[in-house]
Order: structure tokens, then C-alpha cells, then sequence
């Protein structure tokens, strides 16, 4: 636990998404809310077929979506957020004509029916 599910539009071609994963990784290391750093899965998928709004003008989008284990305070959830977005902010230039949102979000799985083993580990 976590998982974090990273949604990005293809008209970003400046976004490396292998980069962006270790980083995003790094950063949930760093809070010091998980166990261990091989308990963190991230992946990313880039979306070919997208729109944002009704306008006219290009637009783009990086989604991160982090799923944990229930029970943490709304304080330390906003702080995992918040730290995630700082991070999509930095990751690359973002293309001139091109309207990006970026936006984290995080949400629940329930402790008590949530499942895990390891292999080989």
C-alpha cells in the first residue's frame, strides 16, 4: 500500500512518465506515512482519447489518483495531496498553447477488507 494511478493526456510530450513515477514514489517515501518503499505501486497511463471542457482551445490534463489504506486524518491526507501536486507542478515544461490542470486525489480502501501478499520477497 499505496497505489498510485497517474492519468496524463498525450499532448504533453515533455511529460516522462518514468520520471514522474520515481518522483511521485519518492515524495510518499519521504512523508513517512508507509512501511516500506517496495510497498509503494505506481503506474501511469497515457490517454490518446480525452476532452477537457467544451472549449476550443488545447487543453491538458495530469490526474494522480493515490489510493491507501483507510484510517488516516484528513490533515495528513491533505498533506500527502498537496506534496503529490508539488511535484506535478515541477515535473517538466509544460507546453506553451496548451491549458494543463493537475490535480491529486486521494482515496480510501477499506483496512478491514483490503488483501496482500508477497512473493520472493
Amino acid at each position: 500500500m499505496p497505489h498510485l494511478h497517474m492519468e496524463y493526456t498525450a499532448n504533453l510530450p515533455q511529460l516522462n512518465a518514468d520520471v514522474a513515477l520515481i518522483r511521485l514514489n519518492n515524495t510518499l517515501v519521504g512523508s513517512g506515512q508507509f512501511a516500506a518503499e517496495f510497498d509503494i505501486k505506481s503506474r501511469s497511463v497515457k490517454v490518446e482519447t480525452f476532452k477537457v471542457g467544451t472549449g476550443i482551445g488545447e487543453r491538458g490534463f495530469v490526474h494522480v489518483k493515490l489510493a491507501l489504506l483507510s484510517g488516516r486524518s484528513p490533515e495528513i491526507k491533505k498533506q500527502l495531496s498537496q506534496s503529490l501536486l508539488a511535484v506535478l507542478q515541477e515535473l517538466c515544461e509544460w507546453p506553451a498553447g496548451v491549458d494543463v490542470q493537475l490535480c491529486v486525489e486521494l482515496l480510501d480502501i477499506d483496512r478491514e477488507s483490503y488483501s496482500k501478499t508477497a512473493i520472493g520477497v
